[in-house]
């Protein structure tokens, strides 16, 4: 990468990092354009290089940390010797729960994007070094499996909706319980929905 090329991404970072930190601080109502590039210490004009509005920042951010939270998982799952798709779903379940447990601002920036549009942000997001496919690594752990199982999108829609329904109360309010404690009923329970789209066993 240039020069020049390594300073328009370094610009665009501050201004990313700058923004989250202002809509988790402030709220995306409350920021202004003005407020973002000002404590970035860019012009105005550099910020309309990159985006066209304060919104359009926030879908990125959005993209760019749901991408990044899947990613991590994705990668701690890959230094477990696990084989059953059950155990690998709920492994990263539990890694994304932790990481969200120990981010509260991150967990109330998505919290109205937590769900399957979360989950889409993350499975769709590409144009940098960090983004992944998570629908690849989904497929492939599918591919993976000793079984077929019936409509895998339905399937994963089901698991993430159920999840983050659950988790935010928990892990922001402890309602109805602690995040620990719910857990071992999650879990149960994305059992119960991957058993419930199993087909045959694969030949």
């Amino acid at each position: 990468m240039g020069k020049v090329e390594s300073n328009k991404k370094k610009k665009k970072e501050s201004l990313l990092n700058t923004a989250f930190e202002l809509f988790t601080s402030k709220g995306i109502n409350e920021t202004s354009i003005s407020d973002i590039v000002n404590k970035a210490g860019v012009a105005k004009g550099t910020f309309y290089l990159y985006f066209r509005d304060k919104y359009d920042v926030r879908n990125l951010l959005i993209s760019h940390k749901s991408s990044k939270v899947f990613m991590n998982a994705a990668n701690e799952l890959e230094k477990q010797n696990i084989e059953v798709l059950e155990d690998k779903i709920i492994f990263i379940v539990d890694n994304i729960i932790n990481q969200l447990a120990e981010n509260k601002a991150l967990l109330t920036f998505v919290s109205k994007n937590l769900s399957w549009g979360f989950f889409k942000n993350a499975i769709t997001s590409h144009g940098d070094d960090e983004s992944l496919d998570f629908k690849d690594i989904y497929y492939t752990m599918l591919d993976e499996s000793e079984y077929e199982y019936r409509e895998p999108e339905i399937m994963i829609y089901m698991i993430v909706e159920m999840v983050s329904s659950t988790i935010y109360s928990a892990i922001l309010y402890n309602e109805p319980a602690g995040i620990e404690e719910i857990k071992p009923y999650l879990f149960e329970t994305i059992r119960f929905i991957i058993k419930s789209h199993r087909g045959n066993k694969k030949v």
